[in-house]
């Protein structure tokens, strides 16, 4: 039984925070609900879209914030945000708060560290992850060497697929995002990182299982990271799913 309140700052988008929800249930070593993790959802898609933000659009950090003074106001004591792309605002969440934030990109490092623990590593997002170089500065300064689609395959494969998801259109964004994960193996990828929340949903749409590749699911390895955590006393806890 833990006592900590774990704050999930989530509807971007909607499903992957359910989804959220759901793998942080399903990775709990529990056998009673009162072994489970408390853990409040805040859910709000009126959050001003993430990547519009990066071309002049309204600017998340307010909504962002209202969500982390929810939390905190409810007792939770850290907040995880199932959204790569909103961590391009961490830091000033982070200033703003005095509660600890998950960093999702640590998460998948910590998972990523088991699996493939050096070498060439894919990352595929959203163009403003990507853009921001979320995944490139932390992963590269930890001594992975990181690749990621080309502007043609962002724009033709990996956010159609993304968009789909977005819009409940979950079995379309298989294929595109199966072919996205081969391309980047075949340049010499030993894994692939799934640097949006939108896209395990996709490939779980299909038989992801057959792609040849290791894929690190950001929605599990949050969660992973949301259970050491709540419950330090489990020490490191190693994705059983992580092979394709």
């Amino acid at each position: 039984m833990t006592n900590r309140i774990l704050g999930v700052l989530g509807g971007m988008g909607p499903l992957a925070s359910a989804q959220f929800m759901l793998r942080l249930t399903l990775l709990t070593p529990a056998e009673t609900d009162q072994e489970h993790i408390p853990a409040v959802l805040w859910s709000d898609p009126r959050i001003p879209d993430r990547g519009r933000a990066r071309q002049g659009g309204p600017d998340p950090l307010s909504a962002l914030m209202a969500g982390i003074d929810g939390l905190r106001a409810a007792g939770c004591g850290a907040i995880a945000i199932p959204c790569n792309t909103a961590h391009g605002w961490y830091d000033r969440m982070a200033e703003r708060t005095g509660l600890p934030i998950l960093h999702i990109v640590d998460a998948a490092a910590a998972q990523l560290a088991l699996v493939a623990p050096s070498g060439i590593i894919g990352v595929m997002g959203t163009a403003a992850t990507l853009e921001m170089r979320l995944y490139q500065d932390r992963l590269e300064a930890r001594g992975w060497q990181v690749i990621t689609p080309d502007e043609r395959e962002m724009a033709e494969l990996v956010s159609p697929a993304i968009l789909a998801v977005k819009s409940n259109r979950v079995a379309a964004a298989y294929a595109p995002l199966a072919e996205m994960a081969q391309r980047l193996a075949a340049r010499g990828a030993k894994a692939v990182v799934l640097g949006c929340t939108e896209i395990p949903l996709g490939l779980q749409a299909g038989p992801s299982h057959t792609l040849g590749v290791l894929l690190i699911d950001t929605i599990d390895a949050l969660a992973l990271a949301s259970i050491a955590w709540a419950k330090p006393a489990l020490g490191i806890i190693k994705l059983e799913s992580t092979a394709a």
